[in-house]
């Protein structure tokens, strides 16, 4: 995270805020004030303001105390987090490994009925988004996800007992159902932490454990699949042993996930000040658990909603195919069971370097769509390669690399997520957006397995002919939702200037703190800061709040 220098420049936005909370409590009748203490309010507000109350005082925000909290709050969550994701993902790609490990010949799969155990899954998890999305507004986040992850290694665990489609089936439906809440949940968590400005990077570390999960996942399980046994398949050990781990991490979820950064235990109190101070200027509110009914129907009228629904939707067809597809495509080409294996390695790699590399260009740029558009065009290229090339021995290395440059395409979802979450404010708004989401992702997931069958075998033309054309439909969705973008931001310019405020506002919520942003002849310029942070509204009610391209 770069850092400004302590270079002197004009009074401190922050700094202003709090005098102004001061200068109110002497005029507690000013009617453009917005007392952040004032007890009538509390209960519609957001819990950052109670504690704000109960100590008595805020803070100043400045760059020493907030890379010591950004350190102490990565410390603490990127780990959980990311071993979540990782084991989340390992053990959704426990079916494709099995697949090669014999499940499909000793379980009599046939037809659409693989197809249909990577779809389930989606299936459940697109049930159970609606509670999923109150049950994160009223329930503590921390303790949402412990149960989460016990119940989801229970379910894995059990797989492993499963000898038939059906067993199968009713397995893989209550895995999804302990899923459901894991992604939303992790937005969540990502927009109570972390500045607008940080919240690409954190997203795309997360997700990209499924890059981690192609490389590593590959090799555990290549290591698993020599284990003989008199007893156990060796597609049951895969499902036994990374049920198992689960389990016993949920424990360590239990003990040391924070519910928020106003109940963190790792915090001390003037800690919690900077935590929430750095959050303050996202406009987006930290924790309230009182569920809106306005903020719903906002969310589902407001058009940028259903953008963010086509957009995830498109990208998940494709993903959902080739996730499941993924390991019978390279066996396609004419490799054996242990070097298919192997060779889903490199799909790992170039996953983990399209999504952080994006994640950092967008951080840099201080944009997602641009960059969302550029990482289309490799899955684009991918998928002609793999359509052209004739599949035969002697293609096989430009078929791998067709592969290869189609798995850049993970790189996109986490985007998606994080221009939604920098894009929405309001706890239930929030929620409610990041389920939209979400099921366009589980719609996505349960078509794309079943444009391929195994039937298709060796060339499937009609999953990779679907996935090409929903690539090309993605990159123009993003344009046009850029575009949508851009009028909301003059809007609010318009309402801005409605209730004597300037027409322009800083986003310093996309600014190193400490930074002081210019305009375009290099001047300073200073931004004061409207109380309207913690109040716990919408994106469309909050004049002050400014969309992110």
């Amino acid at each position: 995270m770069a850092q400004e220098s302590d270079t002197h420049h004009p009074k401190d936005a922050q700094e202003e805020f709090v005098e102004s909370i001061e200068e109110h409590t002497e005029q507690p009748g000013h009617p453009e004030r917005h007392d952040v203490t004032q007890p009538t309010q509390v209960k519609a507000q957001d819990k950052a303001l109670e504690l704000i109350e109960g100590l008595g005082h805020s803070t100043i925000l400045t760059p020493e105390n907030n890379k010591h909290v950004l350190r102490q709050i990565d410390l603490r969550l990127l780990p959980i987090l990311l071993a979540i994701y990782f084991l989340q993902q390992l053990d959704k790609s426990t079916l494709s490994y099995a697949s090669v490990f014999g499940l499909v010949e000793t379980t009599h799969l046939h037809g659409h009925q693989y197809s249909w155990l990577g779809a389930v899954v989606y299936v459940a998890q697109l049930v159970f988004q609606p509670l999923v999305s109150y049950l994160l507004v009223k329930v503590p986040i921390g303790k949402f996800l412990a149960v989460s992850v016990l119940l989801w290694g229970i379910t894995l665990a059990c797989m492993t007992a499963a000898s038939s489609f059906a067993t199968l089936m009713v397995c893989r439906l209550f895995l999804g159902i302990f899923e459901a809440g894991l992604a939303p949940a992790f937005i969540a968590v990502t927009q109570m932490w972390y500045r607008r400005r940080e919240q690409p990077i954190r997203l795309g570390s997360w997700y990209a454990m499924n890059g981690v999960v192609n490389m590593f996942g590959s090799l555990i399980t290549y290591g698993l699949g020599h284990i003989s046994s008199s007893v156990f398949e060796p597609y049951q050990i895969i499902f036994l042993f990374f049920g198992l781990i689960t389990v016993v991490f949920s424990a360590a979820v239990f003990v040391f996930m924070p519910d928020s950064p106003v109940k963190s235990k790792f915090l001390s109190e003037e800690d919690k000040l900077v935590a929430i101070e750095r959050i303050r200027m996202n406009q987006q509110g930290i924790e309230s658990h009182e569920w809106k009914w306005d903020h719903v129907k906002e969310a589902c009228l407001d058009l940028k909603s259903w953008f963010w629904f086509a957009l995830m939707l498109t990208i998940s067809i494709p993903s959902g195919g080739i996730t499941t597809f993924g390991p019978l495509i390279i066996a396609s080409f004419g490799f054996n069971d242990l070097n298919t294996i192997l060779l889903n390695v490199p799909f790992g790699a170039v996953q983990l370097i399209a999504t952080m590399g994006g994640a950092w260009l967008a951080t840099v740029w201080k944009k997602k769509g641009p960059v969302l558009a550029l990482l289309c065009l490799p899955p684009i290229a991918g998928c002609v390669m793999l359509l052209k090339i004739p599949h035969d021995d002697a293609h096989k290395g430009p078929l791998l690399v067709g592969y290869y440059i189609i798995s850049v395409y993970p790189g996109i979802t986490p985007l998606i997520y994080s221009w939604s979450a920098a894009n929405t404010a309001g706890e239930t708004k929030k929620k409610v957006t990041t389920g939209i989401l979400v099921v366009g992702q589980c719609v996505g997931n349960i078509i794309g397995p079943n444009l391929y069958t195994t039937e298709e075998a060796p060339l499937y033309r009609r999953g990779l002919l679907s996935n090409l054309a929903l690539f090309c439909v993605l990159w123009l969705l993003i344009v046009l939702n850029m575009a949508y973008i851009s009028v909301l931001n003059k809007k609010h310019e318009k309402k801005r200037v409605a209730l004597g405020k300037d027409a322009k506002v800083v986003d310093h919520s996309m600014f190193a703190v400490g930074s002081v942003p210019t305009d375009k002849e290099g001047e300073p310029i200073q931004q004061m800061v409207h109380d309207n942070a913690f109040k716990d509204l919408t994106d469309g009610q909050n004049e002050d709040f400014v969309y992110v391209y």
